[in-house]
């Protein structure tokens, strides 16, 4: 694997970002198979408090994407929780539109929805299905670990810093319920347009402060007819080795080649 620290001036958000990329590498003596050769891709998220450093960081990423055979490309998002924010940068529209387009532009990364997957942490876990959600004809595959997959519960909390990051990314914290950062109305306006949905897997601890939010997200994709794999892990909470552990487990579960059986 090759492991690139990308900067790149970014025309959405008007400033330079920075973003981790892992690259497969092959032995092939043949220069240009290898240049045609698209590799599928994993767009993973970071959570709160993090940036695009905390995989590479925290887990054995590298590794394990050396396995799979997959890309990786991990941006950083600051608090914005993954869209246009209400008071601060569009960082939906960036990863919805800029970083693709860029990245398959520079990268040997696949541009077809069966080779390109979301996944995240907490904040970055809704992000992985709010992208998939309102992008299904992008992502083949989105998986949530520990994810905030009911945000519009928890937007009237009542720490002052709190209120501050959801005014920032959200706005009015009276009009999430039900709006397009809303990951329960996104998930049922997708059932009804007939659309085809992406894999969808979560898994979350017994422990975690979010096991709430994640129930609720179970109970209505069942309630409407939403495929998801959902796993709940005794004594787990929301830490790093809980996340290391899954994020093979993720791997393990997309639908890439190095996946298929003989």
């Amino acid at each position: 694997m090759a492991f690139l620290n990308w900067h790149f001036r970014s025309e959405v958000l008007d400033f330079t970002c920075a973003v981790h990329v892992i690259l497969p590498q092959e032995n092939a003596a043949n220069t240009s198979s290898r240049r045609a050769k698209k590799y599928p891709v994993l767009w993973l998220l970071h959570g709160m408090s993090d940036d695009h450093t905390t995989w590479m960081r925290r887990t054995s990423i590298e590794r394990y994407a050396t396995s799979a055979g997959i890309a990786v490309i991990m941006p950083s998002a600051g608090l914005s929780w993954y869209q246009d924010m209400a008071a601060g940068a569009k960082y939906g529209t960036f990863l919805r539109e800029e970083l693709p387009r860029v990245g398959q532009s520079i990268f040997p990364i696949s541009s077809a929805r069966k080779d390109n997957f979301i996944a995240g942490l907490s904040m970055g876990g809704y992000g992985a299905f709010l992208l998939a959600l309102s992008q299904p004809e992008r992502f083949a595959a989105a998986a949530s670990l520990s994810g905030a997959l009911n945000v519009a519960a928890s937007v009237h909390g009542l720490d002052k810093q709190w209120q501050q990051i959801v005014k920032s990314a959200f706005g009015d914290p009276d009009k999430v319920s039900g709006s397009k950062s809303d990951l329960l109305y996104l998930a049922k306006n997708l059932v009804r347009s007939g659309k085809s949905t992406p894999k969808l897997y979560a898994c979350c601890g017994s422990k975690d402060f979010l096991l709430r939010q994640n129930h609720v997200f179970v109970t209505h994709a069942e309630k409407i007819g939403l495929p998801l794999t959902y796993e709940e892990h005794s004594d787990k909470s929301h830490e790093w080795g809980y996340w290391d552990q899954q994020i093979q487990r993720v791997l393990e579960w997309l639908p890439i080649p190095s996946n298929k059986k003989p």
